[in-house]
């Protein structure tokens, strides 16, 4: 009995298939975003040829495109993508490479982006908000030339929001996008922008528990601080955050 295949099937295997382009699929597998210019390095190929592939890879939604300011940085389109390349893995019997961040120790742990908070710390925070069931991934917003996923905050988060002090609907009231993932350029991961990331920031510089300094984006974790994210989100920021280390 002949079976019925979807066309779309070997288009995809097609768009894998290629060396420079499974290259940075199985890159882009460590969940963190890259730029055409990092993808062609790993898939060894001029520039103009990886935007080639990566068009292709688009096509195919194999990958996704979140423009950050100037920059374009690729993800893979989900997690089905990433089970797939997997299951390839697996029956090629071979290892990923871990993605290791160049950026300085200190910036890199947490700082400033714009009015919020960015760095290691912002996307652990971002992370366990999600996991404790605080935000909610609304619609896909298109923005000239950014697409940004809207976060809104569930009437769980609204409610631990308020006992930390934050007032998440005069914050919601602001005439300003609420909540968005903006993605962490060291991390290669969103953390949270937007208006209640703004409240997050201004609320743990208020308490104390970062302290920003006075040349530079670099926001230090204090000793409060550290004592605070690990009681009340089970949060340790890297050793690199603490007062006098870094």
């Amino acid at each position: 009995m002949p079976v019925d295949t979807d066309a779309s099937v070997p288009q995809i295997a097609a768009a894998i298939a290629e060396p420079a382009r499974a290259k940075m699929l199985y890159c882009l597998l460590d969940g963190h975003a890259r730029t055409a210019t990092e993808l062609a390095v790993v898939g060894d190929v001029s520039a103009s040829t990886a935007s080639i592939h990566l068009h292709r890879l688009k096509s195919a939604q194999l990958v996704k495109v979140l423009a950050q300011g100037r920059h374009r940085f690729f993800s893979l389109e989900g997690p089905n993508v990433a089970r797939a390349l997997e299951g390839l893995s697996v029956l090629a019997g071979r290892s990923r490479e871990k993605f290791i961040p160049s950026t300085p120790g200190p910036l890199r742990v947490a700082r400033t982006c714009y009015d919020h908070m960015a760095g290691a710390v912002a996307v652990a925070l971002h992370d366990r908000f999600a996991a404790l069931g605080w935000l909610s991934i609304g619609s896909v917003r298109s923005l000239a030339r950014k697409s940004e996923a809207a976060y809104d905050v569930t009437p769980r988060g609204a409610k631990a929001f308020r006992a930390l002090g934050l007032d998440v609907e005069a914050t919601r009231l602001l005439r300003r996008r609420f909540a968005f993932a903006c993605l962490d350029w060291s991390e290669r991961r969103p953390h949270i922008g937007g208006a209640i990331g703004a409240a997050l920031l201004s609320f743990m510089l208020k308490k104390k528990w970062v302290a920003q300094d006075l040349d530079s984006r670099v926001l230090r974790v204090t000793n409060l601080g550290r004592r605070e994210l690990l009681a009340r989100f089970d949060l340790e920021p890297p050793a690199a955050s603490l007062e006098g280390r870094h």
